[in-house]
């Protein structure tokens, strides 16, 4: 049995260019092409030209990452065969992996996120929303900080990253508060991220309805892979508690760190990351208790060579 996971990453990962080292791979046109035709737009060209602008546009954002995660995983598997014993997403990297683990067909994937992300970001059309990540405080006390300065759940805690980082969301206005907040009692770390959403909020909620009548519409299937929810660890394996996980999903914190903790308490002490940069990888390093754990980005085609060389699962000459 293979004992490594494959993680997935959520909105923020974006950037110009994110595959520019797997352009000549063949896969990687083809998947694009089949997102394009359903999109309606040439995605290959936003991720690869820009702007910012449009790239960071939340209905853009997120099938652009789940068809860069999916794209890195064909090669992958292409080229070592290998499946994980255990997939995990982080927010929208949940799609990702439950696309991957055949839970869920590329192409309904690809309608429900730019939808997801659509409807998400209509609610923050008329009310500046902003996210932020805050590293080095307690999460009890910046959950004491977000009450104190929110209205109506205004801001309030959205990710639960490692031990030692927290990301909330909410309202502009009040997330800057908790953040000088924050600030004072010695957080040491504190930056707004390029996510002008209230995710995984209360505020989400009416997105989540709108949501609800699309997935109504969308066949899912067992995952042939395990695939942990990032809002309860709870292994998904049931297509009808699949789609009501990733409704309730939109407006509940993503509890990334106990995600990691079931997968550690199961003997997984390898991470792949599927996707673009390396922020899931990097977190892995918070979980300062293990010291075998590992965490490696598959970002790079020379990351995925030197990842099946150690798994010893080459099944095509590179």
């Amino acid at each position: 049995m293979n004992t490594f996971a494959m993680i997935f990453p959520g909105q923020g990962c974006q950037k110009i260019g994110m595959l520019k080292p797997f352009k000549e791979f063949s896969i990687i046109k083809n998947i694009f092409n089949e997102s394009s035709e359903i999109l309606k737009y040439d995605l290959w060209k936003i991720i690869e030209n820009g702007p910012y602008e449009i790239l960071n546009k939340t209905e853009i954002t997120q099938p652009a990452i789940l068809t860069t995660s999916f794209a890195i995983w064909k090669i992958w598997k292409n080229f070592s065969g290998e499946n994980p014993q255990f997939m995990a997403g982080h927010s929208l990297g949940e799609y990702s992996a439950l696309v991957c683990a055949n839970g869920l067909s590329f192409s309904d994937a690809v309608k429900i996120v730019a939808l997801r992300g659509k409807f998400m970001q209509e609610l923050a059309n008329n009310q500046a929303c902003a996210t932020s990540a805050i590293i080095g405080l307690s999460s009890k006390i910046i959950h004491q900080i977000c009450k104190q300065f929110s209205n109506s759940e205004t801001v309030s805690i959205a990710n639960f990253n490692s031990p030692n980082q927290v990301v909330i969301s909410g309202y502009k206005s009040s997330v800057i508060q908790v953040m000088n907040t924050c600030q004072d009692y010695g957080a040491k770390y504190i930056k707004i991220l390029p996510i002008n959403i209230p995710s995984h909020s209360y505020l989400m909620k009416p997105a989540a309805k709108k949501l609800s009548k699309f997935l109504d519409t969308i066949k899912f299937f067992q995952p042939k892979i395990p695939v942990i929810s990032s809002i309860d660890t709870k292994i998904q394996n049931n297509p009808k508690k699949i789609k009501k996980t990733l409704i309730r999903q939109i407006y509940s914190p993503i509890l990334w760190n106990k995600t990691i903790q079931y997968l550690i308490n199961q003997k997984i002490y390898s991470f792949l990351e599927v996707g673009p940069g390396n922020i899931l990888s990097k977190l892995i390093k918070d979980f300062l208790h293990i010291t075998d754990l590992y965490g490696e980005s598959l970002n790079h085609p020379r990351s995925i060579i030197q990842q099946i060389k150690k798994y010893k699962k080459l099944v095509y000459a590179i």
